[in-house]
């Protein structure tokens, strides 16, 4: 069995920026095709293409955020890998609708015999609450892995044998903890993973949620660092990685 101690989150896919001819800009500095899209949206509400200020995209994004137009961040959507994420820390997540897109694992399909299990931040660093943890999360596996022979077996005479061991699955799920490991595939555009940044940083935020936030945060800040400059990872009071925005809800 698979005890997992921190999330995973990999970029596999993000945008791409066609600059159209008849309306080109006149950029200064580097910029990444996300933070272009940006700009340029903006630079488009008012028609100054020329950069009358003669602003970086970096400079001209500051002042984006610092006004807090934050409807031209809505065109560049990266999409990301979560894996080693409970399904308690998948619900919290999914609860972000607007400009967000999910596509998760499911144990109705997937075999979860061999599934992994995600230890909640609290636990970690405590060798007994671990080990009663741990004890706790192999019974629950092994329960499920009876439920499955057992419901098979009820099941025999569906001929359909993908069917019969969806039957299975689907009811032997039950008794698997929160803490069974998610895969999940997430899309959202730069204004929605601010917000559900800004939510999920902060100290009050669930220990997990918040670690995840942490790992997406360093993902997007590296992928697109004008796009989330505004925000900083500290150390909270008790020793975990917490974050803050400067401009709130863009």
């Amino acid at each position: 069995m698979q005890i997992l101690r921190s999330p995973r989150v990999t970029l596999i896919a993000r945008p791409q920026f066609i600059e159209p001819g008849h309306l080109p800009i006149q950029w200064k500095g580097e910029a990444t095709d996300g933070e272009r899209i940006a700009e340029f949206a903006g630079r488009l509400c008012y028609m100054s293409q020329h950069n009358p200020a003669g602003r970086t995209t970096a400079e001209y994004l500051r002042n984006i955020l610092k006004q807090g137009h934050g409807s031209v961040f809505e065109h560049a959507t990266y999409v990301a890998l979560i894996e080693g994420i409970s399904r308690s820390c998948s619900h919290e997540l999914v609860r972000h609708r607007a400009g967000w897109g999910f596509s998760q694992l499911s144990q109705r399909y997937v075999d979860e015999s061999h599934a992994a299990f995600v230890m909640p931040p609290a636990i970690l660093g405590h060798e007994a609450l671990e080990a009663e943890w741990t004890a706790q999360i192999e019974a629950a596996q092994a329960a499920y892995v009876v439920a499955v022979e057992r419901l098979m077996a009820r099941y025999e005479w569906v001929e359909d044998k993908v069917h019969r061991r969806k039957l299975a699955r689907e009811a032997a799920r039950s008794v698997l903890p929160n803490a069974t490991e998610v895969k999940i595939v997430v899309s959202a555009n730069v204004r929605a993973w601010r917000t559900m940044l800004e939510l999920r940083l902060g100290e009050g935020a669930e220990l997990e949620i918040r670690r995840m936030a942490v790992a997406c945060l360093r993902l997007l800040q590296q992928e697109a660092p004008a796009l989330f400059v505004d925000f900083e990872i500290y150390q909270a009071a008790d020793g975990s990685e917490a974050g803050r925005v400067g401009f709130h809800k863009v």
